[in-house]
């Protein structure tokens, strides 16, 4: 069991008045939540914090050694929300970021606004390119890469989950038989978010079994967005990220293949974010990079569910 700052606050509480009910008073709860608390961090502790009589309730001599720890806790808590505070009332200037084309149009750019209507005196210029930009020569102060990739100078965040999933149109499964193992896509014409020649060289894992077949790419682009249209057109089979085709799968207009097996590419599974360390010390900086983590936390982009076998279409 986890501990809470409810709990913590409650245990320090009682300890300070001797009494569940002045606690739960001041702490405007009832004696029954205050009393569940105290047991609930006992458990979490494995120790008895409290010995209890008909008149009175006192601490234990591990109760005592536990105040010591439980109030330091929350003051740092305090200090950490005062210092919050005191950075969303003060944070200004101006952020650069850069991000890819597509993930920035569908993902980042919805997330931008709530940022900036939170902080008022902050200034955002965003660039959207897939080439990565120079992040010292461009005085970028956050790049968003789907690589982790960088300079060993630089710092790497996670930001966000990144899924690639395979896929194809009806209009082009229904004059093809449906992919069932990995080397079958080598029976259909491919095309890839494409940066260089060893991108036609998918690899597909699924347990411990690893595949890798190469692939014929008749049609490369170094936009994610233009891959996926491709695909709409029924062109043949892409390698692409989730969230550039989750609508598509969801109206049908794609189909997700082989389901079961999971793509890896040289982009990797996140979406990082690259940063110098003095552009990290910045307060503004680091506040929107805890935003978009927040935002973005979780199965944000997983909206498809893997397990479902696609069917032929009629």
């Amino acid at each position: 069991m986890s501990i809470s700052t409810d709990m913590l606050l409650t245990f320090v509480k009682v300890a300070q008045h001797g009494s569940l009910t002045a606690a739960a008073n001041e702490l405007d709860i009832s004696k029954s939540v205050a009393s569940k608390r105290v047991a609930q961090l006992e458990q979490a502790v494995k120790a008895t914090l409290f010995a209890r009589s008909t008149r009175r309730i006192a601490l234990t001599p591990a109760g005592e050694t536990y105040l010591v720890s439980a109030r330091d806790a929350l003051q740092c808590l305090g200090n950490a929300d005062e210092s919050l505070r005191d950075l969303q009332q003060n944070l200004s200037g101006q952020i650069r970021i850069t991000a890819p084309s597509s993930w920035g149009q569908k993902v980042l750019a919805s997330l931008i606004p709530g940022f900036l209507a939170r902080h008022s005196a902050i200034e955002i210029e965003l660039t959207l390119d897939d080439r990565l930009m120079d992040i010292a020569y461009e005085s970028i102060d956050i790049a968003l890469r789907m690589t982790a990739q960088a300079s060993a100078n630089l710092r790497v965040t996670p930001v966000a989950r990144l899924d690639w999933v395979l896929c194809a149109a009806p209009s082009h499964l229904a004059s093809a038989s449906l992919p069932q193992e990995p080397a079958d896509l080598l029976k259909h014409p491919c095309m890839s978010y494409w940066r260089e020649s060893s991108d036609d060289a998918w690899q597909l894992v699924r347990g411990e079994r690893v595949e890798r077949v190469r692939v014929h790419s008749r049609y490369h682009a170094n936009n994610a967005d233009a891959v996926a249209q491709a695909a709409i057109a029924g062109l043949g089979v892409a390698l692409l990220p989730l969230y550039v085709c989750t609508e598509a799968l969801a109206q049908g207009s794609l189909v997700r293949l082989l389901p079961q097996w999971t793509p890896v590419t040289k982009f990797g599974s996140s979406v990082n974010a690259v940063c110098s360390p003095e552009r990290l010390r910045l307060s503004r900086n680091r506040a929107l990079l805890d935003y978009l983590r927040s935002q973005l936390s979780g199965a944000t982009l997983s909206a498809v569910s893997a397990a479902a076998e696609p069917t032929m279409p009629a």
